[in-house]
This record gives C-alpha cells, sequence and structure tokens, in this order.
C-alpha cells in the first residue's frame, strides 16, 4: 500500500470521525425519539407497566385525534399565523430592506435596532407585550384617549388574540429577515439597474425586474425558514395566552404540550407531533419542487 493511499483512508477516517459525532447525537436525540414517538403514536401505553404495557391498535389514536376540538382549532390556527404572518413578514421586511438599502444614512445603527428583538429572551418579549395590551397599559389608554371608548382588550379578546400573536411575531422577527434582504441587495450588480434604468425602467420597474428576481434565493430561505418556524411558535402562547381565550389562539406545537404534559396523553400527543411532522416535510417538499422548476425555467 502506497503512502498516497494510506494519507487519503487516515483523511477519510477523521472525516467519518467528524461526520459519526454528529451522527450519534442526530441518532439518540432524533431518529430514536423519533421512531419512539411513532410506535407510541399507534399504541395504548398503560404506564405502570413502562415499556411492556405498549400495546400496538394501529390508527385509533390519529382518528380520536382529529375528533378532539382543541386539535382541530389548533391546527386551523395554525393555518392562518402560519399564512398572515409569512405574508406580513415578507412583504414589510423586503420594504424596510429596500427603503434602508436605498434611503437610509447610518444604516447598521437601524440594523441593529431592528435585529434587537430577534435576539431578546422571549420571556422579557413576554413581560413587556402583556404590560403594553393590559387593561390599564398604554395601547389601551391611548386608544381611549383618541375617542375610542371600548377598545379591544387584544390579548384577552377572543377576536384579536391570533392577529396580536401575529403581530408580535412579525415585529420580533423583522430585524433577522430585514438583514438578510440588505445583504442580498448590498450583491446585486449595479450594472442591472443601470441597463434596466437605459431601458427607460422607472423606481418600480427595476424592484419588479431587476431586485425581485435577484432575491429569489434569499426570498425562498425565508419563506421555508418562516414558516417551519410558524409551525414550532410556543414561547409566546404558553406565557401569555395559554391557548385562549377559549381556543382562538392554540397552536399545533402548544396543544402537543398541553395534551401530553397537562393531560398526559402521551399517544395522542405524539400522534400530533407525528403530524406536524409530515405537514412541514410536505410544505418544505413542494417549495423545493417549486424552487426547481423556476431554476430550471430561469
Amino acid at each position: 500500500m502506497n503512502k498516497n493511499k494510506i494519507r487519503s483512508i487516515k483523511t477519510a477516517a477523521k472525516g467519518y470521525a467528524f461526520i459519526g459525532i454528529n451522527l450519534i447525537g442526530v441518532l439518540i436525540f432524533w431518529t430514536i425519539p423519533l421512531i419512539f414517538s411513532f410506535i407510541i403514536s399507534i399504541s395504548k401505553w398503560d404506564y405502570s407497566k413502562g415499556i411492556k404495557g405498549i400495546k400496538l391498535t394501529g390508527l385509533s389514536n390519529y382518528i380520536e385525534m382529529w375528533k378532539d376540538e382543541w386539535f382541530r382549532a389548533s391546527l386551523i390556527n395554525n393555518i392562518i399565523f402560519t399564512i398572515s404572518f409569512v405574508l406580513i413578514l415578507v412583504v414589510l421586511s423586503f420594504v424596510v430592506a429596500y427603503v434602508l438599502n436605498e434611503y437610509v444614512v447610518g444604516k447598521k445603527i437601524v440594523q441593529l435596532g431592528l435585529y434587537l428583538p430577534y435576539i431578546v429572551n422571549i420571556v422579557a418579549i413576554s413581560a413587556v407585550w402583556l404590560a403594553l395590551f393590559s387593561n390599564n397599559g398604554p395601547v389601551i389608554s391611548f386608544l381611549k384617549k383618541v375617542g375610542i371608548e371600548n377598545p379591544p382588550v387584544f390579548i384577552a379578546d377572543l377576536h384579536w388574540a391570533l392577529p396580536t400573536i401575529v403581530l408580535i411575531c412579525v415585529w420580533q422577527n423583522l430585524g433577522y429577515t430585514v438583514i438578510l434582504f440588505l445583504s442580498g441587495m448590498v450583491n446585486i450588480p449595479k450594472d442591472l439597474y443601470e441597463a434596466a434604468a437605459i431601458d427607460g425602467a422607472n423606481g418600480l420597474q427595476k424592484i419588479r425586474y431587476v431586485t425581485i428576481p435577484m432575491l429569489s434565493g434569499t426570498t425562498f430561505f425565508i419563506v421555508i425558514t418562516s414558516i417551519i418556524n410558524s409551525f414550532k411558535v410556543f414561547g409566546l402562547i404558553n406565557l401569555m395566552t395559554h391557548g385562549g381565550p377559549g381556543t382562538s389562539t392554540t397552536m399545533l406545537v402548544y396543544n402537543i404540550y398541553r395534551t401530553a404534559f397537562q393531560y398526559g396523553k402521551l399517544e395522542f400527543a405524539s400522534a400530533q407531533g407525528i403530524v406536524l411532522l409530515i405537514i412541514i416535510f410536505i410544505i418544505t417538499w413542494i417549495q423545493f419542487r417549486i424552487q426547481k422548476k423556476n431554476e430550471a425555467a430561469g
């Protein structure tokens, strides 16, 4: 065996060693729990007997899950939340990034201010917004001063609670997505804008035919990550509304937590977790297919 081959084997062994550490972590903390969760989702479990108390029952947990009012409400709320959150976040962050890139001096200071909510602890964020929207808080006091006699109580209002959560989540994530869009805008060649200007394009046409197409990759990344994150929202719900009023703000992850740890129904919680995983996988797969078709067409 020559020296080059020995060297290549050693290099490959080092690579596999580094990968192996990560694979072990994935196996222990992701793959095994996922398999166990799936087994639990198709079983009835007598906890007093430990592992021996697990009896396979087929899809009965999934059938019962769809009959549960809280699960149906959490699924509908999550879909409404996802559509609202992603649309508002993408459009607003693009507009803010464009304004910062084109018109604002000292944009780094503004970026820092926008980014801070993204890194602030969720407990602190919840406490601040609860204070703002409380009955004696500044928001309701201001609305009363401008002539609104019975302003909504937002977090405690059946119809306003979910839109309020959407607003808070957009505010929290805006800085991060603005920075992503800004990074993409900075890297767009100026020649493209100059060529568009020579062809007689105005400002809006430059945005439509140059900026937006050149940011398609960034936009795709933001949309995918935002959709996935919207299906994982938990902290704000748990700290601010507990899924209420009624079921108006319950989401899938919160309902999984509620089912498993408040009611001890691990089988139903596991079934909901598997459904959530399938939803995220399907959405991601569809988006990647669309992205590939767009790239092939372009």
